[in-house]
């Protein structure tokens, strides 16, 4: 990316959420922020539960021009019109989901913090690539992004990058010139006024 493009916010959801609430939360930091893109990443497993919040979500997003893609489910992010899937498991999956969404639909892979992984989600047809966490985290291994994988993408990949993680403030002004989106999602939804925490971690982009 060129020194003067700034990061863009990738709006990530909770892992669960009350959809009456969250709806117009959503729309409040859409309205508040600007924000590229919106994943739906819930944890539980119940279609018809993911399916209604990915609908209403996508009410919300297309609304005001941004995009949606959905955590996992391929099947489910084609039947249900988003614009695309974010996938967990790396580059494994990157040519199923493009054969099943075809060549207009947003593909990204999440890579720990394998820049092996990275390359060959890339050379599989994925749009983006997320490594992370970038901060401190109790969850997975304990391992973490470090800058010096962001700075080698930048400078060596031109595919898009996604820092995501457990990130705050610091974090996010550090790696501002070496990544190209940064995914937001539990920092702020926590917050009483999340499009006000957001406002403060885009501040911090510098």
């Amino acid at each position: 990316m060129s020194d003067q493009e700034q990061p863009q916010i990738y709006l990530i959801t909770p892992a669960e959420f009350d959809l009456s609430q969250f709806q117009d939360r959503l729309a409040a930091v859409l309205d508040a922020q600007p924000v590229a893109c919106l994943r739906v990443a819930m944890a539980t497993h119940d279609e018809d539960r993911i399916a209604r919040a990915a609908d209403a979500c996508r009410e919300v997003c297309h609304a005001r021009d941004v995009a949606i893609v959905m955590a996992n489910h391929i099947t489910l992010a084609e039947r249900l019109g988003l614009d695309g899937v974010h996938l967990p498991d790396g580059a494994r999956s990157v040519r199923k989901a493009r054969k099943a969404l075809g060549p207009d639909a947003i593909i990204g892979a999440f890579c720990a913090q394998s820049r092996h992984e990275g390359m060959n989600a890339g050379e599989a047809g994925a749009d983006y690539i997320a490594f992370g966490p970038v901060g401190a985290s109790g969850l997975g291994d304990g391992e973490q992004a470090e800058p010096e994988l962001f700075g080698w993408w930048s400078e060596m990949i031109e595919l898009p990058v996604v820092a995501e993680g457990a990130l705050d403030a610091g974090l996010i002004t550090a790696l501002a010139p070496v990544t190209d989106f940064f995914g937001i999602g539990d920092e702020i939804w926590g917050q009483d006024d999340p499009a006000a925490a957001l406002g403060q971690l885009i501040r911090a982009i510098g």
